[in-house]
This record gives structure tokens, sequence and C-alpha cells, in this order.
């Protein structure tokens, strides 16, 4: 074993360009799409697509809004020969959507090929051929004239074969596959010749695709390599630059954004970067990249769910549920700084204002996605994603101090169950805690109020724990007043009133009332929340102000509890 294995990887060499200009532009719209999912991607999987899953692709890809789509290799497969014939003979390629097919230089394969797009309005014949130093000393042992010489004689033979069908407009695409491990002169002057025996113009469409076939560089210097070629392309006012770029250094997205600014006009990818090893450049997410800075992708993943859907049962592929945009989890925070500064984003956000909600790049929304999920509930949970949930869930919005205490409530059950706690979770916690407290020395039966000396007397009945009834009686300024003198009286020690709030959950008949209160009980550190619910915000008043009285009580030392039967 090599001391240093590193040694043996030589770094992939700078491109000689000082006058580079891509690092100072900036992107202004997108590009040409081009879908390789039913050719590259397919043949990237464990078991190819059948016939009905493929046609169910490209019915989706069209309805996605591409207007390019790499239909299969019909030369080499049997079943794309037959799905390709079955999009054209059947009009199922709407007039402006252009089939791309991808063939080797090989004589009877080209034949084949031109054969199986025949008669569509418009076709891209897509050659390509390995040029790099590797392929062409181990795989071909070919020097590079020679692979010049093969790419004329097959061009030759292509524009014979489609001349003989003019009523289909037919485009080459040339790839130097492996260009981004060959020399920039090698592919300048195998794409040039190229150019020049398809003749490009006006009247003969063309595109130069330049791949990442493996990623080897950074993306910066894939960006050089296509400026280089973008300067001294012939023709190049009749070329379209493409580029391909693969993920096997994960910055296939990189790549392509450097390369847009760099001169490509148009990209090839999967939906959600499926492809041979680490995949295919992701046009999922280059597209909602340029969405995210105000570029218009023209492509529709408004309901990007269901674009997920379609593509994990056609390609038998599960997408990771962190995987930019569509992942499952992208859109949730568990963190509870995270949760407190998107609550605070939403409350904040206008409808008509630019999107500006902290750790969302993007509004859920817009990709039909729901903020149900945005904010969930786990052991690092912190009380503003808790807060958020349950008022944007049940209506109820807690006093700042009420959310720390709760929060050391729903921590304490995520850390006991170690699973997260969904909506539903909290609002049981929520009730079990305050709305009926689970260890409560009493439960409310009836109340009577009364005019009083103080202003307001109440005759307070509740249940003890035992079954019995008992009455408490009280005097103050007002109900709240009255019920805190009677809990007091009772207790034998004063019960401290600190905070009360009033609201209403829900709307219209069925509204009902819940009142909040923060009271506090000498002997027992700090203070507790209480609240009620019901119809009359007055006895939700006085449900408050027993419910946190009962806490308080629970929470005195076992040796200092004062008591609460008669």
């Amino acid at each position: 074993m090599l001391k240093n294995p590193a040694s043996r990887y030589l770094p992939f060499p700078a491109v000689d360009l000082p006058d580079r200009q891509w690092p100072s532009r900036q992107l202004s719209q997108a590009p040409v799409w081009l879908s390789t999912d039913l050719r590259d991607g397919n043949q990237a999987l464990f078991e190819p697509m059948n016939r009905e899953r493929k046609l169910r692709l490209f019915h989706e890809l069209v309805r996605i809004g591409f207007k390019e789509i790499e239909v299969g290799f019909p030369s080499a497969s049997q079943t794309d020969y037959a799905i390709v014939r079955h999009l054209i003979d059947e009009g199922l390629i709407p007039a402006d959507v252009t089939p791309m097919v991808i063939t080797q230089l090989r004589e009877d394969l080209i034949r084949a090929t031109v054969d199986s797009v025949a008669g569509a309005r418009r076709a891209i014949v897509h050659f390509y051929n390995a040029v790099a130093p590797a392929w062409r000393e181990i795989v071909f042992g070919m020097q590079v004239p020679e692979i010049i010489a093969m790419v004329e004689r097959h061009i030759a033979l292509l524009r014979e074969l489609t001349d003989a069908h003019p009523e289909t407009e037919w485009v080459l695409q040339y790839s130097p596959e492996t260009f981004c491990m060959a020399e920039l002169e090698v592919s300048l002057a195998v794409c040039n010749a190229a150019i020049r025996a398809w003749d490009a113009g006006p009247a003969r469409p063309m595109i130069i695709n330049l791949p990442t076939t493996v990623e080897v560089s950074t993306a910066n210097v894939f960006a050089d390599q296509i400026e280089w070629m973008h300067r001294r392309l012939e023709r190049r006012e009749h070329i379209v630059l493409s580029v391909h770029p693969h993920n096997d250094r994960g910055t296939g997205v990189a790549c392509a954004e450097q390369a847009l600014l760099a001169g490509a006009q148009r990209v090839e990818g999967c939906l959600f970067g499926n492809g041979e090893r680490s995949g295919n450049l992701d046009v999922v997410t280059l597209a909602l990249n340029l969405y995210t800075q105000g570029i218009a992708p023209g492509l529709d993943f408004s309901d990007i769910a269901a674009v997920a859907r379609i593509a994990e049962e056609c390609t038998a592929l599960p997408i990771h549920p962190r995987h930019p945009y569509v992942g499952d989890l992208v859109f949730t925070a568990f963190s509870g700084s995270h949760q407190d500064a998107i609550a605070k984003g939403f409350a904040a956000q206008r409808p008509d204002a630019p999107w500006r909600v902290p750790y969302l790049p993007i509004d859920p929304q817009d990709l039909g996605r729901t903020y149900d999920s945005i904010v969930r509930v786990n052991s690092q949970s912190g009380k503003g994603g808790i807060a958020f949930l349950l008022q944007r869930d049940h209506g109820v919005t807690m006093p700042r101090r009420m959310q720390v205490e709760f929060s050391a409530v729903v921590q304490r059950q995520a850390d006991a169950s170690e699973a997260e706690l969904a909506s539903e979770d909290l609002w049981e916690l929520f009730e079990s805690t305050y709305l009926a407290p689970r260890q409560h020395p009493w439960r409310y039966h009836s109340h009577h109020l009364f005019d009083s000396a103080k202003g307001q007397g109440i005759a307070l009945e509740v249940v003890r724990t035992d079954g019995l009834r008992m009455q408490l009686h009280g005097e103050g300024s007002g109900p709240i007043d009255a019920v805190a003198a009677a809990i007091g009286q009772h207790l034998g020690v004063a019960l401290r009133i600190d905070h009360y709030e009033e609201r209403s959950l829900g709307q219209g008949a069925g509204a009902t009332a819940l009142a909040i209160v923060e009271a506090a009980l000498p002997g027992v550190a700090g203070t507790r929340f209480g609240a009620g619910r019901h119809a009359n915000i007055v006895t939700a008043s006085i449900l408050a102000v027993l419910h946190a009285a009962g806490r308080l009580v629970a929470a005195q030392p076992e040796n200092r509890r004062v008591p609460t039967q008669a």
C-alpha cells in the first residue's frame, strides 16, 4: 500500500485563459433543456424501463415542458426502436417537441437510427465518440487524424441518408465523448471537422454537445474549457453549444451553471440526477436554482411531488429525503433556532413582497408543497417551531414565557419517546398539560357569580380526586381575582395571578374562548401556566385559573404541600 495513495491521482491541468469572462457574468435566462431520462437515465437502471413505463415518462416529460427529449438508442435496442416508431407513427410527439436518438459511429447503426425517426417532423441524430487520450490509446488504439476521418466519413453517410427523407427536418448533434479529459486542441479539431462535414448553417442546424463524461476537475476548469471552445468553434453563430455534465465529483449542477456563464446555451440531464455512476446533471435542481434567482426556467415543477412520484415509479429509484427542492425533508426544520426563524419569517412575509423567509430559499407552495412539514418536532426542536405548529394547526398563540415552559414539556416527551412528535401529538400534550392537567387536585364542576363588596364574588364547586364535591368561596375585583381568592383561601396561601389573556379559537357560531393564565404560589419556584376553553369566556377564565393552581399544587415539594381537601 502506498504511504500516500493520493499521489496516484494527478490534478487536472488548468486552462490557459487569462482573460476569461465567465466569472463576471450573471445568468439572465434559462437554457434549452434536453431530457435524457429515456436514454442515458434508462441505461443506468438496474432494471431498464419497459415500454409502458418509458411511454409514461415520455408523456410526463412533455407535460413538464421539455422541447427536446432523447427517446432512446434505437439501433442498440429493439424495445427503443419500437417505442420511437410508435411515438412517430401514432402522432404522439407534439409539434413543438423534438425527439433525439443516439448512435455510435457505425454504418449499420446509423442506418437503423435514421430509419427509427424517419417521418418525424423534426429529429436530432446524436453522434458520439470518445476523444480523450486514455480512450484513444487504451480502448481504440487510434490517432487523432484517424478519429477525425472516422467522424467525417460517418457524417457524410448521415447526410446521404437524411437527404432521402426531406419530410423531416434533420439536426445533427455531435458529442466528443470524454471532452472534459481531452486536450482542447483535439476537441476543437474534431468538432470543427464535424461542423464542416455537416455543413452547419441556417438550413442545416447543428448542436455541439460537450460532456463531462466523467468529472475530473473543479467546475471552474470546466467553465474555462467551455469558454475556450465557445470562442474558437467555427460557424459559431449557427451552432447551439450544449453541455452534458455528469456528477462524479458531486458538482454536476455547478458545472452546468458555470458552463452557461461561459457560453453554453443548452443543457442535458435527467430528472433528479439519474444516470451512470453518480448520475447526470439534475435538471430539476438546475431549473429551480434559476427560479430562486428570478429566472423562469420554462419547465413546470409546480407540482413537484407528482413529478417525483412518476419518476420513482418509472425508474424504481427512490428520491433521497434530503434531495434539493423535492426531498420529503427539505422543507422541514427540526432545529429550534431554525423553527423560530421560519415562524417569524412567515409572520412577516407579505403576499406581494419578494420571498424572504429565513432558511427557505423558495416558497414551498410554488412547488405544490404545503407548509405541513416545514416545522416538525423532535428532541432538537425549540419553542419557536412548537408555537408555530400550535398556532397554525390549532389556533393557539402562546405567550412567550408559556412557549418556554411548554417547550420543556415537549422536550421531555420527545426524549422519552425517541421519536418525532406530530402536530396532533403536540395538541394532545398541550391539552393534558394546560386544559386538563393529568396531576390535578380538583376538577371543575360549576360556579356561581354574585356581586360583593369587593366587586365580584364566586361560589366555585369542584370535584376532588376522591370523587367528593366541595365548594370554594372568594371575592375580588372581577371573576379572575375572585376565583384566585377562593383557591388561595382554601389552600391557606395567596395565589398570585401574573398574566392573563384571552382569545377566540375558530370563527363564527362554533368559536370557543381560550383563556390563558400565569400564576404563582408561595413555596413553588417560578410560575405555572393554565388554560381554559369554553363557549363562555368567564368560564374559560375560571378553568384557566383552576388549572394553573392545580399545576402549582402538584409542583409543591412533598414536605411543604398544602392540603387540597376540606
